[in-house]
């Protein structure tokens, strides 16, 4: 047995009596009316944070949450159930409600739970921040304050935060699997309002992922707080954003985010099984300037996205979506996988146990190519570099856009000179795809503080690219010209 099964079955029988016994009685009486197959996903989480205001601490929260979903496959229909209680009756009632999608009315049959070992282990930490003293917390986001203060006479305003998640998963399953994962995370976000002649400026920066403590080691609350800073200041001086469709520009590292929304959603496997994606049946057909690599690797040690297993109990892989600019194949859970005839790639993931499963990204990323950023940026006239992001907009079903940029310079003559506000860019992922005309040798991974929303449900996701050049997007700004 792994060390992460063994754990976490080990916190969950000392806490709750959960044994193989009581997982086998349960999926026993999840299958008592003819399921095909029947899961069980126990959890148990501890979530803190602290935030910070006007030189002070404004709130610090800790909530537990606990619980076990479960789920009754029979056929094309899932049957789902939870309940908070880990009660034996409650669960028992739980699993008998879900087993009501099957149709025989059978005795509860025994199910063997053979535990299961997952090959890696993506995230090991020493001292989840989830045990480190509230007053050390707080020192992490006086630190911030700090250095946003001293970073500019204009800084008038810091706001700080810092969070972190200790989950303990169990999965059992009814073809004989079980396997068990703890899983930390952390995210600490800084702004800062820069205030001078009449002109105010907010930034936002941050970072985190599944480290504990010693994230702050290599990434010092000062580091985050002096970006916010930098930016919020940078904006003071910077200019009307252009409008008009322009060669766009991304930068390495969290350009990613348009990446993850506006081609990653698109290649999940739900969309695609219903038709309603616009790359439904498109596997093996060019989608994508060649000079495009997609994949999305739940595998990448301290990644925010990433994860030993998925919640349907899965290892999590490194799989390959576009290559070369044509389409692979799409992220799969195993329902999907069941109706494409093909291997989950441990892409099922939900919020927590109270929600079902769905096929979701992990870290999704452009892999590198051959230009330098410097050979992208002289090969462009006028146009726009993209830096950093706030948020934006995207029709899933075919991938048209819209996102605004925090952080953002003209690019003229081939060289990078004044930055601009108040930028967007708009645009049609797939379509965007196909413009690519250089890739970067300069990948990073985003920092990370992204979580992605699908149908209610919100999952802690990763991001990364190369810099890249696009001949053509719209850039909506207030500068005609």
């Amino acid at each position: 047995m792994s060390d992460s099964t063994s754990e976490a079955l080990g916190f969950f029988n000392d806490r709750y009596a959960i044994d193989p016994a009581v997982l086998s009685s349960l999926l026993g009486t999840a299958l008592s009316r003819g399921g095909d197959f029947a899961e069980l996903f126990f959890e148990s989480a501890t979530v803190n944070s602290i935030a910070w205001e006007d030189q002070r601490v404004r709130s610090a929260n800790r909530n537990v949450t606990q619980g076990v979903g479960i789920r009754v496959v029979k056929g094309d229909a899932i049957g789902y159930a939870y309940t908070e209680s880990l009660d034996i009756d409650a669960m028992r009632r739980a699993a008998g409600t879900a087993s009501r999608i099957g149709r025989a009315a059978e005795r509860p049959v025994p199910v063997n739970a053979t535990p299961y070992i997952a090959g890696g282990n993506y995230y090991p930490v020493g001292e989840p921040l989830t045990y480190a003293p509230p007053a050390d917390k707080v020192a992490l986001l006086e630190r911030a304050d700090r250095a946003a203060r001293a970073f500019d006479t204009s800084v008038s305003r810091v706001d700080a935060s810092v969070a972190d998640e200790l989950k303990h998963v169990l999965v059992a399953r009814s073809d004989g699997r079980f396997v068990g994962d703890i899983q930390p995370l952390i995210r600490i976000n800084v702004g800062v309002l820069s205030e001078r002649d009449g002109q105010r400026q907010t930034a936002r920066t941050g970072g985190g992922g599944r480290f504990g403590m010693d994230y702050f080691e290599r990434i010092t609350p000062e580091e985050h707080a002096r970006e916010a800073a930098r930016q919020s200041v940078l904006q003071l001086e910077a200019v009307d954003a252009p409008a008009g469709t322009l060669p766009v520009v991304l930068a390495a590292g969290d350009s990613g985010v348009l990446l993850h929304e506006a081609v990653g959603h698109g290649l999940e496997a739900d969309f695609n099984r219903k038709g309603t994606s616009n790359y439904s049946g498109r596997v093996g057909d060019g989608v994508a300037s060649p000079l495009v690599t997609v994949v999305d690797d739940g595998t990448i040690s301290g990644s925010r996205g990433s994860l030993n297993v998925d919640d349907e109990g899965n290892e999590t892989t490194r799989n390959v979506l576009i290559e070369g600019g044509r389409l692979r194949g799409y992220l799969q859970d195993e329902i999907s996988a069941r109706h494409f005839g093909v291997t989950p790639t441990g892409s099922g993931r939900r919020e927590n146990f109270k929600h079902y499963i769905m096929p979701r990204m992990t870290n999704t990323l452009m892999l590198p190519g051959e230009s330098t950023k410097d050979e992208i940026i002289r090969s462009v006239d006028r146009g726009i570099y993209c830096v950093s992001y706030s948020g934006g907009q995207v029709n899933i079903s075919n991938g048209d856009f819209v996102f605004s940029v925090t952080e953002a310079y003209m690019i003229e003559n081939g060289k990078i000179t004044a930055p601009v506000k108040n930028a967007m860019i708009i645009g049609n992922g797939p379509d965007a795809m196909t413009k690519v005309t250089r890739v970067g040798n300069d990948f990073e991974l985003s920092d990370g503080r992204w979580m992605c929303g699908k149908d209610g449900q919100s999952v802690p996701v990763g991001v990364g690219m190369p810099t890249v050049l696009i001949s053509g997007l719209t850039v909506g700004g207030t500068r005609v010209g």
